[in-house]
């Protein structure tokens, strides 16, 4: 089965992989492990926006090194970006007093991934490039895109990885052929040699 992987990148960083040593991963060796020997990767797309360095420099180095290791391991990983969005909001506090019940915070947010994944997926199928697409994330805002494809294409396979904890989104589950978990024995099994082969390519220290 000619299988396309679509990955929601900050989904996945969250969930998965944040505060663990396993940043460094090769996504086309943890997906072999995870699906069957019928799926032939034919690609790979990765969504997520390049990271502000405003209050840490090192973020997008960091962030920019993996992605060139990705492009240069792996030839059928394509990246696509979103963008941030960062505005003043109203929080309402947690414990609020006769005074005060809300402050004003900064608020930062990923925006165009999520998008980008649906219409790439609505795209693929009726150019009928896989016949299966594993998601990638727990954002119930796929359900749409994946409702359509089952509808209209009923024969493709649709597949849903969940990063990381927690329960596996209904809205998602409801148009899934299959679901499967990342565990973090797989992510330890499935990391990217350092540095990359023929690159001057290292993973970050203190990843």
């Amino acid at each position: 089965m000619c299988t396309i992987i679509y990955i929601d990148g900050f989904n996945f960083y969250y969930r998965a992989v944040k505060n663990t040593p396993y940043k460094w991963l090769d996504f086309k060796s943890l997906f072999q492990k995870l699906l069957s020997t019928k799926n032939q990767i034919i690609q790979i797309k990765y969504f997520t926006a390049l990271v502000s360095g405003k209050y840490n420099p090192q973020k997008p180095i960091k962030q920019k090194t993996f992605l060139r290791a990705l492009k240069t391991f792996i030839p059928e990983i394509e990246i696509y970006y979103g963008h941030f969005l960062t505005h003043e909001v109203f929080a309402p506090l947690a414990k609020p007093t006769e005074n005060r019940r809300a402050v004003k915070i900064i608020k930062t947010e990923e925006k165009g991934s999520d998008v980008n994944i649906a219409v790439h997926l609505l795209n693929d199928a009726w150019l009928n490039n896989y016949d299966c697409a594993i998601i990638v994330s727990n954002d119930s805002d796929l359900a749409e895109s994946m409702k359509l494809v089952k509808k209209y294409h009923p024969n493709k396979i649709l597949g849903l990885i969940m990063p990381g904890k927690g329960h596996p989104s209904k809205e998602l589950m409801k148009h899934s052929d299959f679901v499967k978990r990342i565990r973090t024995g797989i992510l330890q099994l499935s990391q990217l040699p350092n540095p990359i082969p023929k690159t001057n390519i290292y993973k970050p220290t203190d990843w």
